[in-house]
């Protein structure tokens, strides 16, 4: 398999297939292209994992010259940092577009080009090795998801949308001016101009230096994570979003936020990294706490999720920048089980909306009367989310606050904690008056999922409980190199703590 380019292809084919899907006219084909096309880049990444060393580096690297006269490079390569959040993307692009056979209706064929796209955009993210790929990637995958939104989006997408684009551009627009800070710094260091992301990694950089450039990265992740105060965009583009939207937003887009912090900010910049760690483990334990209670006061459903993102990424932050090995690890299974169980999440809340046309938690109740499946796989990824043991969300948020004792940092994991205890209030409330009590007439008439609804969903489900029931298996993937950042943050600090 080292012969094949298998993460090139894994990366292309959602685009091939977007190009065809805009020569067929019949639906029915464009549907049949575009899930082949992303169920044969799912089948590839799991062939990759098949095939992957655990510590062994990176992996099935890719590279040819792009621009040389730059330093600029098509290069590709996986970890197992990138490899679980591959899998994870390819998985839930697939389901979403078998969902999208029965949910969506208007323009197919440009929304099946949009999400194929925004496919390509964030597994170029996860697999670039050269600075200006990424950054290209990190871009390319802003378009299709303003796209998303602002054509398939609610009443108010316009608005959404904008507030998205300028949150992402600003912190972007910083990102790229310390990508070049980093190559001119390295070349003027070294002699040698490059945007290899592998190569600027094993560069020393001066404190004053990684404190800015830090700070610029930082801006960019935070936004995505999102962590408070950068998180405003998130509700608004989580409610106008459309029900795919809405999963792929908080089921993967997130995501990039916490892979650029353990991917480049700290092994670029760790002195930066230590020196503000207080600050950020402040700013996670906040949002942990203030989007738990502000999910607790929400009137809509989606609303009520999107801040519970804001809370359950929180735990993402505490865990990455507790530095420990407990901590990191349980950043990383975090990101992978808020990305299946809040993307179901907002399924169910799909689902349920195009029965009732209605997301008021008041408007609804005693739906399990007459939605039993639904409500069985609703209670299951409520509990998951909660962090019911034996399910995917409590091997993350454990792990994390297994790190932060370990740290010596237990005020922050005792404040965690109350999160969690909120998570339960705010989940279970919100779970009693929608599913359970007096079923009211306008809704006796509704219907429980369809076969398609209920396999995609119960997919979700397998996963979330592999993953609770043998977590080794995902933690394996990535494990042997969250232990190279942490020791080697280890030893920048008893460096800086033998020049002192």
């Amino acid at each position: 398999m080292d012969s094949i380019p298998i993460l090139s292809i894994v990366l292309w084919l959602p685009l091939i297939a977007a190009v065809i899907v805009l020569f067929l006219r019949e639906r029915r084909a464009m549907f049949a292209v575009a899930m082949a096309g992303s169920a044969l880049s799912l089948i590839l990444s799991v062939a990759v994992w098949a095939g992957f060393s655990p510590g062994d580096g990176m992996q099935f690297r890719e590279s040819f010259d792009w621009l040389p006269a730059l330093g600029i490079q098509y290069a590709l390569g996986v970890d197992g940092i990138s490899l679980l959040m591959v899998l994870l993307n390819t998985f839930l692009f697939f389901l979403c577009i078998v969902y999208a056979w029965a949910s969506v209706h208007d323009r197919v064929k440009e929304y099946l080009f949009t999400m194929l796209l925004l496919e390509v955009g964030i597994t170029g993210v996860f697999l670039a090795l050269d600075f200006v790929l990424f950054y290209v990637f990190w871009e390319i995958m802003l378009i299709p998801m303003y796209v998303l939104i602002g054509v398939w989006g609610g009443e108010r997408r316009v608005y959404a949308t904008v507030k998205f684009v300028l949150y992402t551009l600003f912190g972007s627009l910083l990102m790229l001016v310390a990508i070049l800070a980093l190559y001119f710094v390295y070349g003027n260091t070294t002699g040698v101009y490059t945007f290899d992301i592998l190569e600027l990694t094993q560069g020393t950089y001066g404190e004053r230096f990684q404190l800015w450039a830090f700070l610029a990265f930082f801006l960019a992740f935070a936004i995505k994570v999102p962590m408070v105060p950068f998180h405003t965009w998130l509700p608004d583009a989580h409610v106008e979003a459309p029900t795919t939207g809405s999963v792929i937003l908080a089921g993967i887009l997130l995501k990039m936020g916490g892979y650029g912090f353990i991917r480049f900010s700290l092994p670029l910049f760790p002195d930066a990294s230590q020196a503000a760690q207080t600050i950020i483990l402040v700013l996670s334990v906040i949002a942990i706490l203030y989007g738990a209670m502000v999910a607790l006061m929400q009137t809509d459903l989606k609303k009520l999720i999107a801040y519970s993102s804001v809370s359950h990424m929180g735990f993402v932050t505490l865990g990455i920048f507790s530095f420990t090995q407990q901590g990191l690890d349980g950043a990383m299974m975090q990101m992978f089980s808020h990305g299946l169980v809040t993307g179901a999440l907002f399924l169910c809340v799909g689902q349920l909306y195009e029965r009732t046309h209605d997301r008021r938690i008041a408007n609804l109740g005693g739906l399990a009367h007459r939605l039993p499946i639904f409500a069985a796989l609703f209670l299951f990824f409520s509990l998951a989310s909660i962090g019911l043991p034996g399910l995917s969300g409590f091997v993350g948020e454990f792990m994390v606050l297994l790190g932060a004792f370990v740290a010596d940092i237990r005020i922050f994991g005792v404040l965690a904690v109350f999160g969690i205890i909120l998570s339960a209030a705010y989940m279970l409330w919100m779970y009693w008056r929608v599913m359970l009590g007096s079923l009211k007439e306008v809704h006796r008439r509704l219907e429980d999922l369809t076969r398609l609804e209920t396999a995609i969903l119960a997919a979700m489900a397998l996963v979330t409980l592999w993953a609770g029931i043998q977590p080794q298996v995902f933690i394996g993937i990535f494990t042997a190199d969250t232990s190279g950042i942490v020791q080697a943050l280890t030893a920048t600090e008893v460096s800086s703590a033998l020049i002192k």
